[in-house]
């Protein structure tokens, strides 16, 4: 299969990395110092459970110099706040038969990009990963969790079903828990529900993974948060397999002393970070649905204080 990997950061360069070393045509899109190492290097993704990925050569363009035949399929990896860009990007270089698949960490990207490209086949997807970028070229993936979960929305074209459930099976055969849900938006709504209370604890907390792991007020906090979009979840109708609590305590208490979120990198940054997309986007269900939902609506509140809000709202 042909793939184009939209943002080459932890996310998107690990699952472009381990597409390529199974032999898939993959073409990354990255910026700056990042493309240029990899153009010069290749891309390594340094892994404990399996050594190094080298991709050498890689194709590798930004944004702008990409050009050829449209990919089977495009992995949209970019941060929210970087969402536009990629429309505009998928708008030149996407066919009718590209499978569009926004990983994201905001609930519901996938149709507010298929709002803005009539015509192609945006779905909806999440992931369970831990990486980051370590330096230029280098992307450090420090435990085995790898599963990548996408599928049409109720009421879909699903046209391209078929290439759907094909990519299934290469995402597995390169070794990526790949599935193709029924029910993306429980399966996207269940990953929001550990991604977004921990991104917003970690932030008014100032917490690192070992606050999440012992008993106290950032532990609580995420709790609170958890069961809040759980309650939003359900009232728009969406039914859990697993409880969300217990699956996002089990996750926190998988990870390695001194993580921290991506949210909070970019704040610590000083950059544009996900804060309305993770944090103002469960008050604006709150209110859509009638769910109280007091935690995040205080963290939205100290976060317009310390001007991480950029807009009154994020999603329609």
């Amino acid at each position: 299969m042909k793939f184009t990997i939209v943002g080459t950061g932890g996310t998107g360069g690990t699952i472009g990395a381990y597409l390529a070393q199974a032999g898939n045509d993959v073409t990354f899109i990255a910026r700056g110092k990042h493309l240029e190492a990899i153009r010069e290097k290749g891309l390594t993704v340094h892994t404990e459970h399996r050594g190094d990925i080298l991709i050498r050569p890689a194709q590798a363009a930004s944004m702008d110099d990409c050009h050829g035949m449209p990919p089977d399929v495009m992995f949209v990896c970019v941060k929210y706040y970087s969402l536009e860009d990629a429309i505009a990007f998928a708008k030149r270089t996407a066919g009718p038969d590209t499978l569009i698949i926004p990983i994201l960490n905001v609930f519901g990207t996938g149709e507010v990009m298929q709002q803005q490209l009539p015509g192609l086949t945006c779905l909806d997807g999440c992931m369970y990963i831990v990486a980051k970028i370590q330096e230029p070229g280098v992307i450090v993936q420090p435990n085995e969790m790898l599963r990548i979960i996408y599928g049409f929305r109720t009421g879909q074209d699903e046209r391209l079903r078929s290439k759907a459930e094909e990519l299934e099976k290469v995402l597995r055969a390169a070794d990526i828990r790949g599935h193709f849900s029924e029910h993306i938006h429980r399966d996207a709504m269940q990953k929001f529900a550990f991604i977004s209370p921990m991104g917003a604890a970690g932030l008014y907390f100032d917490a690192v993974s070992e606050d999440f792991q012992k008993e106290g007020p950032v532990r609580d906090m995420f709790v609170g948060l958890v069961r809040e979009v759980a309650a939003v979840g359900a009232a728009m109708g969406l039914s859990f397999e697993k409880d969300l609590v217990i699956t996002g305590l089990k996750l926190v208490d998988s990870f390695q002393p001194g993580f921290r979120t991506s949210m909070q990198r970019d704040v610590l940054a000083k950059g544009p970070s996900e804060f309305d997309g993770l944090v103002t986007r469960m008050v604006e269900l709150g209110k859509r649905y009638q769910v109280p939902v007091p935690l995040y609506t205080k963290i939205s509140a100290w976060g317009k204080e310390h001007h991480l809000s950029l807009a009154d709202g994020c999603m329609d």
